[in-house]
Parts: structure tokens; sequence; C-alpha cells
């Protein structure tokens, strides 16, 4: 017979430092994480601005020091309708509306009906994933700024619920 070299089997690291290395890689990643929140959190945020259900569709004033012909925060009634496609999903969405200086009333009422009018002919697919979110929050902030002439500056969506 032929000799047959025997082949030891490589051996990796011991287990203590693969432990090591582990704790090392996940301390590194708790870091990194706490650093990029800190980051976009900012040291000076927004403040939220707390909206009781009993103040839908009634003006919020985000801070007490804000002038009265400021910004203007208004709570919209929610939304609550099926989708054009699949017929049986249903969406609620609870949205706020702050336009530049207060508006009347019927404006409000006029901007929540057209984008009750908007959401029903929504298709599941154009509403899925962060880019369809996007477009969605960009084409309700477009109906309303044309809704009210300019004066809503920007739409939150403050609850998009699909069942």
């Amino acid at each position: 017979m032929a000799n047959v070299e025997q082949v030891q089997p490589r051996k990796g690291p011991s287990l203590a430092i693969q432990a090591a290395m582990l704790l090392v890689v996940t301390v590194a990643a708790i870091g990194m994480g706490w650093m990029s929140g800190g980051y976009l959190k900012g040291v000076n945020g927004p403040v939220p601005v707390p909206v009781a259900p009993e103040n839908e569709g009634k003006v919020v004033q985000p801070d007490a020091a804000t002038p009265p012909g400021g910004p203007t925060l208004v709570v919209l009634a929610p939304i609550t309708t099926n989708i054009a496609s699949p017929a049986d999903v249903w969406i609620r969405l609870e949205a706020s509306v702050l336009y530049d200086a207060p508006q009347p009333q019927p404006l409000t009422e006029q901007i929540q009906q057209d984008l009750l009018a908007f959401v029903r002919t929504l298709k599941m697919h154009q509403i899925e994933g962060a880019s369809g979110y996007q477009h969605l929050k960009a084409d309700l902030e477009e109906r309303a700024a044309i809704r009210s002439q300019g004066h809503a500056k920007q739409i939150l969506i403050r609850t998009l619920l699909l069942e």
C-alpha cells in the first residue's frame, strides 16, 4: 500500500477568541446605532403636538408663543373607506393639515372630502412600500394645496391603516 499522508484538520480560532470578536462587533453595532439615532433625532428637533380625539376638525396651535396669524395645524376627521382595488381592503387615514395662516372651517371640510375621494381611487400596488407612502403623501399634499389655493403647506399623516 501507498503511504497516505494524514491531513490534519485546520483548527479555527478558539472559542474564547470567537466570543471576544462577537462582543466587539456587537458593541460597535450598538455604538453606531446610538450615534446615528442621535444624529437623526437632532438636538433641537421639532416638539410633537399631542392632539386629543375631541380636537378633530379644530385648530391646534403648535406652541403658545406662536402668533395667531402664523402657521396653523388643523386636525381632519378620520377617513375610513375601501380602496379601488382590491375592493375588500379598507383604509383608515388620520391626518392633519398645516396652513400658513388660519383658514375658514369650510375649506378644511372641502380638503377632507377631496382627500376622501382621492383615497377611494387608490390601488394596493400604488401605496406599497416606502416609495408608495411617499407618493401618497405627495399626492395628498398636492391636492390639499390645489384645493386651498396654496394655503395648505403640508399634510401630516398620523395614522395609515390598511385592513
